[in-house]
């Protein structure tokens, strides 16, 4: 009944649940599950706006920006749902996210609704009973400039991706796109790919030797000055494989194999060593800061292993829950009630003296932070322990509450203190007869605790960084001037590493350095460039793909500005701006798109590029002779050398060489190039004659791998058409070896196995675009290896047919098995299907990627793979084209005895009544001129 009831809308059912069972019976909590409308495909305009301004972008920018909105199709019965629920309630509620895109959905219901009821919009950081009660009490309106901000990131997103994209489309590869923040993070990925590429190591030794007290357990102890010059480490080169100026100029001594293994002979257990100095300092840790988005994505990646869209996916979960607080975020600040359970947890459970006398508190936001939330932490004035909800939560989300319950608890710990010694020991060699004794120094370090204080919860991870880690020795009591025999020693040799490749955690760590992206937004940056094939995981690190590099090329040479990336952390700032309330959508975008204050604007940019050499854009040189090619197929290598043909024209034509899949950029050295050029046959090799039609055999390396076909004999021609017979060779073939009965057998498919004896149906075996397979008129089946096209018998072939469709692949054992996915509880397998190796657990089937190998898979990209394809829930299905209504046959008249019986006498109506009328056919007809005059609504 009207009146009775409170309508409260939220995002998700999880939410809707939790939050229900706080509200009480008077409140009816819906979820919009995310957005019901967005920007409208500009394909999927009405009519008479498609050659109109909002035409080319659905957002006229010729009048204010003004956006189009359409509701998403799988959200129209969620709308009318919502609707039908509000007209049961006397007050509506919008209780989304308290962010940008949480006040976004909140104006898109409200604009959608239109309530004629009072509207109240309700926030909270965390979902507990207090923190709902207090929400109730406090309710706020809507806050337009965080709308506006959300708005405006979401039409210059549309404006800068439906101008690049198309470029890319033209001079790179069709379906490519380009992204505000997408492009930076690539270029970031293809710069660190270059540098890599660029790098030249540079060699190094060193000398290892153990050292022993009369009576004591031995140490180990490195050489690092030879009569007081110091010795070169990695840190001491260039990324060209040369000592650094300032290294070379203190004459920094660079210890070369045959010194560093004559020093090793030298040290034998007759020569003389002895403590010169033992220094000890003392050694402080404070604990890390409270989880952040950001911080908690790298520590997640870090530790558990998890993909930021995996971590994001989990602690969405938990907020929900109401196991933590919200987990978009950029401030470390806990609340009075957070710093008090944590407080009270750490001497509870570590003692009394882990927990300072002063709480510690945690300034210091990331560059550009946006809305001021409190860390991501446990929920509730009392923090539940982890062992109280194993039985509550899956793997995966219990791993990342561990992780959470551990840091907050330690952000209020006692500093770790200890302290580290540090010992010299000096050693005089003979190094030659005439000359005089080498003073050797030796160093070795070694790390006390004294007193663990946060460590006894937690300690943070680290990201990889160049060069060795330094061993922590533990070391003995020493004295000055102690005698020490020496017991082995060892020269090692060392190479300079190139910089690491980011991870996701590194990558999100320098993307909130450079202030590009937000909290919520770090997690689908790296999920984009992923998915549009940008950038592939091996292992833990992110590799750029060939195409990346196209890209990366034609935005920084042609949209230097929008690739910058101060320029696009300065866009994020405008748009913090523009939440504040300081700035003005419109007139920012207006500068953004046409120009002004010395920038040229999108527009200006995308009329003046000019001619673009796509052949320029998509060759990368790799030296003279080689250069590495993106086409229309992917990524080869262009070779001019003696192999290649001499034109008509007396110019070389180039030849093309095929590149291992999954061989990273780095990888491609010249000389690796070289190898791949000369191991490719420069010339097709002439298997025979086929022996039926007489035409020459070759066998040939082709854009798509290698293959057999029939020469056509000179001045033969084939029908329009009709092209020479093709074959591609099996996995297990060479072409350097395949011999003339193989390539007969080869053309010659599909082969004929034998007719089905109840149907008289002729069965085939032959190779398809999937593999090998079986066809019996519209049946089909797949075979279990390219070598049974040929092998199998009439008998084995009816016995394919007779399984269930896939029978046979579903049977098969699995390529990899794993343990139980931590979400679904089931084992995790690794299975040949149709369309290549997959991995699933019974519930989601995620394609393996192809920049992933089988034996690469691992358990944690298994799992990540998983969680990537529940994240993008169901493929949509394709609308079937609109079938034409059938024509309407006229309907049978009817007698005019039955109309007289069935016509009622209408009224005379007076004419107040026509006036009124006429006034709000007039009103009507105003109202849908005005709309479709501003036309920025759904």
């Amino acid at each position: 009944m009207k009146g009775t009831k409170k309508l409260v809308i939220v995002e998700s059912p999880t939410k809707a649940k939790t939050i229900g069972a706080y509200l009480g019976s008077d409140y009816e909590v819906i979820a919009s599950v995310g957005h019901i409308r967005d920007l409208a495909e500009p394909s999927e305009l009405p009519s008479e706006l498609k050659k109109g301004p909002f035409g080319k972008f659905a957002v006229d920018v010729e009048n204010g920006f003004a956006p189009y909105y359409v509701v998403n199709d799988n959200k129209k019965k969620t709308v009318s749902e919502l609707k039908r629920a509000l007209k049961g309630a006397d007050e509506l509620w919008l209780a989304t996210d308290e962010d940008r895109e949480g006040e976004a959905i909140a104006w898109h219901l409200l604009e959608v609704l239109k309530p004629k009821v009072p509207v109240r919009r309700m926030v909270f950081h965390e979902i507990t009973k207090e923190a709902i009660e207090q929400a109730k009490a406090n309710t706020r309106d809507l806050d337009t400039a965080l709308v506006d901000a959300q708005e405006t990131r979401r039409i210059l997103d549309r404006l800068y991706g439906y101008d690049i994209s198309p470029v890319l489309w033209r001079k790179v590869a069709p379906k490519l796109s380009a992204g505000r923040v997408q492009s930076a993070a690539t270029r970031l990925v293809v710069d660190r790919e270059r540098e890599r590429q660029a790098f030249r190591s540079a060699e190094y030794w060193d000398l290892l030797a153990t050292f022993a007290p009369a009576g004591d357990s031995g140490f180990e102890a490195k050489l690092v000055r030879l009569d007081e010059q110091r010795l070169a480490t990695g840190g001491d080169f260039t990324d060209n494989g040369t000592l650094k100026e300032k290294a070379a100029k203190a004459g920094v001594i660079l210890l070369g194999k045959d010194r560093a293994q004559s020093l090793a002979a030298l040290l034998t257990a007759d020569v003389a060593a002895n403590v010169l100095s033992v220094e000890t300092k003392p050694h402080t840790r404070r604990p890390a800061a409270p989880f952040t988005t950001s911080t908690l994505q790298q520590e997640a990646s870090r530790k558990l292993r998890y993909s930021s869209r995996q971590t994001m996916s989990y602690a969405q979960s938990l907020y929900e829950n109401g196991y933590i607080t919200y987990m978009r975020t950029d401030s470390p600040t806990l609340s009075q009630q957070a710093i008090t359970a944590a407080r009270s947890q750490a001497a509870a459970l570590y003692g009394a003296e882990t927990v300072p006398d002063k709480p510690r508190v945690y300034t210091g936001k990331a560059k550009g932070a946006q809305e001021a939330h409190e860390a991501i932490r446990p929920a509730g004035d009392t923090f539940q322990k982890p062992s109280s909800l194993k039985s509550k939560l899956n793997g995966g989300e219990f791993l990342l509450y561990e992780l959470i319950w551990k840091r907050t608890v330690a952000s209020q710990m006692a500093d770790a203190k200890g302290s580290t010694d540090t010992v010299t020991v000096g050693v005089k060699l003979q190094e030659h007869e005439k000359a005089g004794e080498t003073a050797a120094e030796f160093t070795a370090s070694g790390t006390v605790i004294t007193f663990p204080g946060f460590l006894l919860a937690y300690e943070e991870g680290k990201d990889e960084k160049r060069g060795a880690a330094e061993d922590n020795v533990t070391l003995p009591q020493l004295t000055n001037g102690q005698q020490l025999g020496i017991e082995q020693s060892e020269a090692k040799g060392h190479e300079t590493s190139p910089p690491p490749r980011y991870t996701e955690a590194s990558l999100t760590k320098r993307l909130e350095e450079l202030g590009i992206g937000r909290p919520s937004t770090y997690a689908a940056i790296i999920s984009t460039i992923m998915d549009r094939g940008y950038v592939n995981k091996k292992g833990q690190a992110l590799v750029p793909s060939w195409i990346a590099f196209s890209v990366v090329r034609l935005l920084e040479e042609h949209f230097s500005a929008l690739v910058n990336y101060d320029f696009t952390a300065e866009m994020e700032s405008d748009l913090d701006e523009i939440a504040a309330g300081a700035t003005d959508r419109t007139s920012w975008l207006n500068t953004f798109y046409f120009g002004g204050d010395d920038h040229p604007g999108l527009r200006g940019v995308v009329d003046n590029l000019g001619e673009i050499d796509a052949r320029a854009i998509n060759t990368i040189k790799i030296d003279d002779e080689i250069s590495l090619r993106n086409g229309k197929y992917g990524p080869y290598l262009e070779v001019f050398d003696e192999k290649c043909e001499v034109g008509e024209d007396g110019t070389l034509k180039p030849r093309s060489v095929n590149i291992p899949d999954g061989m990273a950029p780095d990888e491609l050295t010249p000389e690796k190039a070289h190898e791949l050029a000369d191991a490719e046959p420069a010339e097709d090799r002439v298997v025979g004659l086929h022996p039926v039609t007489g035409k020459r055999i070759v066998a040939k390396n082709g854009r798509f791998g290698p293959y057999v076909t029939e020469l056509l004999d000179e001045g033969e021609e084939l029908p329009k058409g009709q092209k020479p017979r093709t074959a591609s060779l099996f996995k297990s073939m060479d072409p350097a070896t395949v011999d003339l009965d193989t390539a007969v057998a080869l053309l010659d498919l599909p082969r004929v196995v034998g007719k089905d004896p109840e149907t008289d149906t002729e069965i085939t075996a032959q190779n398809g675009r999937y593999g090998p397979y079986l066809k019996k008129g519209t049946e089909t089946r797949t075979l279990p290896s390219e070598d049974s096209i040929f092998s199998i018998d009439l008998a084995g072939a009816l016995e394919v047919l007779a399984q269930p469709k896939y029978g046979a692949r579903k049977a098969a054992s699995a390529l990899k098995e794993f343990d139980a996915d931590p979400v679904s509880g089931k084992p995790v397998k690794v299975r040949d299907g149709r369309f290549g190796p997959y991995v699933t657990d019974g519930e989601t089937n995620a394609t393996i990627p192809r920049g992933d190998s089988v034996e690469d898979i691992t358990f944690e990209r298994a799992t990540e793979l998983l969680a990537i394809k529940r994240a993008k829930g169901p493929a949509k299905k394709k609308k079937a084209p609109a079938r034409k209504a059938a024509a309407k046959k006229p309907a049978a008249k009817k007698t005019a005895a039955k109309k007289t019986a069935a016509a009622k006498p209408r009224a005379e109506r007076t004419p107040e009544q026509k006036a009124a009328t006429a006034a709000k056919r007039a009103a009507t007809i105003a109202a849908k001129k005005a709309a479709a005059e501003a036309a920025g609504g759904a």
